[in-house]
Formats: structure tokens, C-alpha cells, sequence
């Protein structure tokens, strides 16, 4: 299971990549797993308004559909449109072209709540 060092996790299994007041948001090579084969994946639009820990779009796979969830809150300014026409690229790179949306963050103090990449290994890990 890869776990970047430098991202940041929540416990529903999406991560964040923060880079000054953007953050990068997809989900995580353990989810990506227990989904299995992703067929669709829905995203909102640009100009969208996300809060953190509510959900921000869909992924559908083989066995199930799961809501997403923004692990912080923003501005959506950026949407991977790569993915309508190919989702499985979040099952084969989910932390590169994989990525879903980026945000410009509104509170900078949600990063601090999320977990680092050894938190949130140790609860993949716990089951």
C-alpha cells in the first residue's frame, strides 16, 4: 500500500496534497483498492463551493458508488476532466493523474485535523 510521506489523509480514505493556499484532493491507493475496478467517476464544477467532511462527488466501481468527501473546505478551481473518459487512471496512479480536484483553501487550520501519512497507515492497518 503506498502512503506519500507528504500528503495528509482523512479517515475516509481521501488524501490532500497543500502547496501555499491550493490543495490537490483525491483518494488513497487503499481506497482505490477496496473499490477495485473504478467505471465513473463524478466531480463538481469549477467555482463550486466544498466544505470539509461533506461529500464533493461520486466514484462508481465494479462492486459500489461512494460519495467523496472534501477533506477541506474551498473553491474548487481545478477539475482532472481526464477522468470522464477514463476513470481507471485513479486505480492505476491515484496520487498522480489520478487526482480529482484542486481547491483554493479557506481555512488553513483544517489541514492541522487531518492525518499524516503515518496515522493514517496505522489505521489501514488496524482495519
Amino acid at each position: 500500500m503506498n502512503v506519500p510521506a507528504d500528503l495528509r489523509y482523512t479517515k475516509d480514505h481521501e488524501w490532500v496534497r497543500v502547496s501555499e493556499d491550493k490543495a490537490t484532493i483525491g483518494i488513497t491507493d487503499y481506497a482505490q483498492g477496496e473499490l477495485g475496478d473504478i467505471v465513473f467517476v463524478e466531480l463538481p464544477d469549477i467555482e463550486t463551493v466544498v466544505e470539509r467532511a461533506k461529500p464533493f462527488g461520486t466514484i462508481e466501481a465494479v462492486k459500489a458508488v461512494s460519495d467523496i468527501l472534501a477533506p477541506i473546505s474551498g473553491k474548487v478551481i481545478g477539475v482532472n476532466s481526464a477522468l470522464e473518459d477514463d476513470p481507471t487512471v485513479v486505480n492505476g496512479d491515484p496520487y498522480g493523474e489520478g487526482w480529482m480536484i484542486e481547491v483554493e483553501i479557506s481555512d488553513a487550520s483544517e489541514i492541522e485535523g487531518l492525518l499524516t501519512a503515518e496515522s493514517y497507515r496505522e489505521l489501514v492497518q488496524a482495519g
